[in-house]
C-alpha cells in the first residue's frame, strides 16, 4: 500500500515511537545489504527465515496465552495442538507444494496462488474468531503481543530491491514493498503504544491493524491483475510475484493469510478489550 504520508491514527504516543530510532536504522541497513547483495534475498534464506521464525513465534504466543489462562493443563495443551497441528500442516503443505511448482500459473488450470491466499483466511477466520476457547487465550493474552509478532512484515522490503534490479515491475513493488515495510516498522511502536493500556494506544492499534490489511488487499490485487492468468489485466515488462517460483511464492501463499489472520485476531481483542473496559464500574 503506497503512503505518501502515514495516516494520523497510526502515529503512537511519544514514548513508543522512539523505537522507530533504531527498527528503522536497521530496516535500511537490511534494505541496503540486500541490495549489494542480491544473492542474500536471491537465494530465499530470508522469506525461509522469516517463515520459520514467525511460525515459531505464533506457537510460543499461543502457548504462553493459554498458560495465562484459567484452563486446566491438559485442556491448555488440547487446545494449543488443536490449533498448531492444522497450522503446521498447512504449512508444510505449502512449501511442498512451492516446491512442487504446484503455485506457477502453467501448472494448473485453476487458480491455485488465489486459492491459497483466500481459503485459508474463509476457512480459518470464523473458526478463529467465533471460538470461544480463543477468546479466552485472546482476553489472557497482552495486547501488544498480536501487533509486534509482525515486525517480520519489514522483509516486506525485498520487493524494493527486486523492483531497483529490474526483476519485479514497479506496479506491484513499491506498493507492495512500502506497505509491507510501513507495516513492519510500526509494529513495534504501536505495540508498545497499545501497552499502555490507554485509547490512544487502543486506537493506534486498530489503525495499523487496518492499515496492514489495506496493504494486503491491494498487494494481492496488483499481484492478481499482473500476473499471467484469466485474471490478468496489466502486462508488465517484467514477470510478476505470480510466477509461483519457489520459495518466494511462500509469501503470497502462506505468510499474507497467517498475517490476515493475525489482523482479524488483533481487532478481535482490542474489541473485547474495549468492551471489557466500557462495562467497568465507574
Amino acid at each position: 500500500m503506497t503512503a505518501a504520508a502515514i495516516p494520523a491514527g497510526i502515529a503512537p504516543p511519544r514514548p513508543a515511537w522512539r523505537s522507530l530510532l533504531w527498527i528503522a536504522p536497521l530496516t535500511l541497513l537490511w534494505i541496503l545489504l540486500t541490495d549489494w547483495q542480491p544473492a542474500i534475498s536471491g537465494g530465499g534464506a530470508p522469506i525461509v527465515a522469516h517463515q520459520l521464525i514467525a511460525h515459531g513465534l505464533i506457537a510460543l504466543g499461543l502457548w504462553l496465552g493459554l498458560e495465562s489462562t484459567d484452563l486446566a493443563p491438559d485442556q491448555r495443551r488440547t487446545a494449543w495442538l488443536a490449533i498448531m497441528i492444522p497450522y503446521t500442516l498447512w504449512f508444510a503443505v505449502a512449501w511442498s507444494a512451492a516446491i512442487d511448482g504446484a503455485f506457477r500459473a502453467d501448472a494448473s488450470p485453476l487458480p491455485v496462488l488465489p486459492l491459497a491466499i483466500f481459503l485459508p483466511v474463509i476457512v480459518g477466520a470464523p473458526l478463529l474468531l467465533s471460538s470461544k476457547r480463543m477468546g479466552q487465550v485472546l482476553d489472557a493474552m497482552p495486547a501488544s503481543w498480536l501487533v509486534a509478532l509482525q515486525l517480520y512484515r519489514i522483509f516486506g522490503s525485498w520487493a524494493l530491491v527486486a523492483w531497483l534490479h529490474g526483476s519485479l515491475p514497479g506496479v506491484f513493488a513499491l506498493p507492495a514493498g512500502i506497505g509491507d515495510t510501513l507495516t513492519g516498522l510500526f509494529a513495534v511502536p504501536t505495540a508498545i503504544a497499545v501497552a499502555t493500556g490507554t485509547a490512544q494506544g487502543r486506537r493506534a492499534a486498530i489503525v495499523w491493524n487496518i492499515f496492514g490489511l489495506a496493504d494486503f488487499a491491494v498487494a494481492i490485487t496488483l499481484g492478481m491483475i499482473t500476473t499471467p492468468g484469466p485474471l490478468q489485466l496489466i502486462v508488465p515488462h517484467v514477470p510478476s510475484i505470480g510466477a509461483g517460483a519457489y520459495p518466494g511464492v511462500l509469501t503470497p501463499a502462506f505468510v499474507v493469510p497467517s498475517s490476515i489472520l493475525l489482523h482479524l485476531l488483533s481487532l478481535r481483542q482490542l474489541r473485547l478489550r474495549h468492551r471489557a473496559e466500557a462495562s467497568k464500574p465507574r
